[in-house]
């Protein structure tokens, strides 16, 4: 009943001029790949969520690592990029669409049911609130300030230079 020890033998290979350091992203096959499948962006509202691996760890030319180093790290990057996009959205996607849903739905209501009657009633409004403002600064304010007016223009004031 001893542990067993075995010795995996696994290696990777890797070819040094299949793998090519450019960065950009290659028109040919994204047009390829949005011609196969509906556009999931047809706004661009995630345009700026295009992301790659050289747009995140670059190397200067003066320092580079092992290139065996740098394949693995571009994998892993982008192996993990996708897989834990795929785990988060197969996780949320749902909830947060539904709860989406919900606040856009409870948006809208209120905006039709309550502001908008709100506030067109305040336009209708406003003609007759207006009307009823412009009578009060006539009645009151006018000769308020006409009355100041006169008040201080009998008023005169005389400055010595000594």
């Amino acid at each position: 009943m001893g542990l067993e020890s075995e010795k995996a033998d696994v290696q990777l290979f890797m070819d040094d001029d299949a793998y090519s350091r450019h960065s950009g992203v290659d028109f040919v096959e994204a047009e390829k790949f949005s011609a196969s499948g509906p556009d999931r962006d047809p706004h661009r509202l995630n345009s700026h969520l295009q992301l790659g691996f050289q747009d995140v760890i670059a190397e200067p030319e003066t320092t580079h690592s092992f290139d065996k180093v740098w394949i693995c790290s571009h994998a892993l990057f982008e192996i993990s990029k996708y897989v834990l996009y795929k785990f988060l959205t197969f996780f949320l996607a749902i909830p947060l669409a539904f709860a989406a849903g919900i606040l856009f739905a409870i948006l809208s209501c209120l905006h039709i049911w309550i502001i908008m009657p709100f506030v067109k009633t305040c336009l209708m409004v406003l003609p007759s609130v207006q009307t009823i403002w412009k009578s009060v600064t006539d009645v009151v304010i006018a000769p308020l300030c006409t009355s100041v007016g006169r008040s201080f223009s009998s008023v005169s004031l005389q400055l010595s230079q000594d």
